[in-house]
């Protein structure tokens, strides 16, 4: 509380990063009390600023739509004095050099304290890859894995971030395992992580036995 921490998510189209949004919005409004604005630029996706306003709507908080660079500063100072300003980026191919350093740019303008990349559990090691090398330009801090309820298996995901140089350290802050708002959201922990990246289960505990 006092002091603002401007969050981005960004990440490739599909991952749920509108809901995922929601989610984190919902529990720091809800459960930890704190006073929070929603900024979003995905301007692109039909309905997608149509989707964030109703939730914000739902949970009173104020919103502002960003579509360039020189828009950004006065939409941080219309969200007033929030505590978290959570921030909604369109899904970016990573494939597509023009569209992710549009990207940077209108990060750049906002200056988030953190930004977190968020990963679909269901994608392989291949598609992880390059979504790694695709954003490495918006210099994440952190990882969210979203959809755990779709896949009985991780490994694909947790093996390729771990092992990949540019990447390494970098910290998974949250995982979501449905839609359901503010549900199906919780803080990344090691025992669930290690216990779903095989089809069955494992634990770190029976891992140190071995």
């Amino acid at each position: 509380p006092g002091e603002r921490r401007v969050v981005a998510l960004v990440g490739p189209t599909g991952v749920g990063k509108t809901t995922t949004v929601a989610k984190l919005a919902a529990g720091f409004r809800i459960e930890a009390r704190r006073r929070v604005g929603l900024l979003t630029i995905d301007t692109f996706r039909i309905a997608a600023v149509q989707q964030l306003k109703a939730y914000a709507e739902i949970m009173d908080l104020p919103m502002q739509v960003v579509e360039k660079p020189g828009e950004m500063q006065p939409a941080l100072d219309r969200l007033g004095d929030v505590d978290l300003v959570l921030i909604d980026t369109a899904g970016r191919s990573p494939k597509s050099d023009a569209r992710i350093d549009q990207l940077v740019e209108l990060l750049r303008s906002a200056q988030p304290d953190e930004t977190h990349l968020v990963l679909n559990a269901t994608s392989s090691a291949s598609a992880t890859r390059l979504a790694l090398k695709g954003f490495a330009p918006v210099r994440p801090t952190a990882a969210i894995l979203t959809k755990l309820d779709e896949t009985p298996s991780t490994v694909g995901v947790l093996s390729t971030l771990a092992s990949n140089d540019q990447y390494s350290g970098i910290p998974l802050s949250y995982i979501t395992n449905g839609q359901q708002v503010p549900d199906d959201i919780a803080p990344a922990e090691a025992e669930m992580l290690m216990s779903r990246m095989l089809p069955t289960q494992v634990s770190v505990s029976s891992l140190n036995a071995a």
